[in-house]
């Protein structure tokens, strides 16, 4: 059974920093991204080659993965209030790094982001 497992969210204040984990079990995936809701965040290649962010994150938000633990994490730094919304992992067993929400095959619960002012 495949799992992807969401932790880390939490209520911050403006300019804290976050990191969020995605712990994946079942299997391993070619590709990872973070979204809020639906609304794409950043995602990863196998190995981290490539990576692509929304441009409201860029230069804020790293995602990056360890392929011998299975686990996707998104360092969040300088965060802002519009950055709160739940957060969801993603896995797709396509090649490369790309922000479309329909092409991700399995999604975890979601962590909650609290972001205030």
């Amino acid at each position: 059974q495949v799992q992807l497992v969401e932790s880390g969210g939490g209520s911050v204040q403006a300019g804290d920093s976050l990191r969020l984990s995605c712990a994946v079990s079942g299997r391993s995936f070619n590709a990872y991204a973070w979204f809020r809701q639906r609304e794409f965040v950043a995602s990863t290649s196998w190995g981290g080659a490539s990576t692509d962010y929304a441009d409201s994150v860029k230069g804020r938000f790293t995602i990056s993965r360890d392929n011998a633990s299975n686990t996707v994490y998104l360092q969040m730094n300088s965060l802002k209030p519009e950055d709160t919304g739940v957060y969801y992992c993603a896995g797709s067993r396509r090649m490369g790094s790309f922000p479309r929400v329909e092409l991700y095959d399995s999604w975890g619960q979601g962590t909650q982001v609290t972001g205030s002012s």
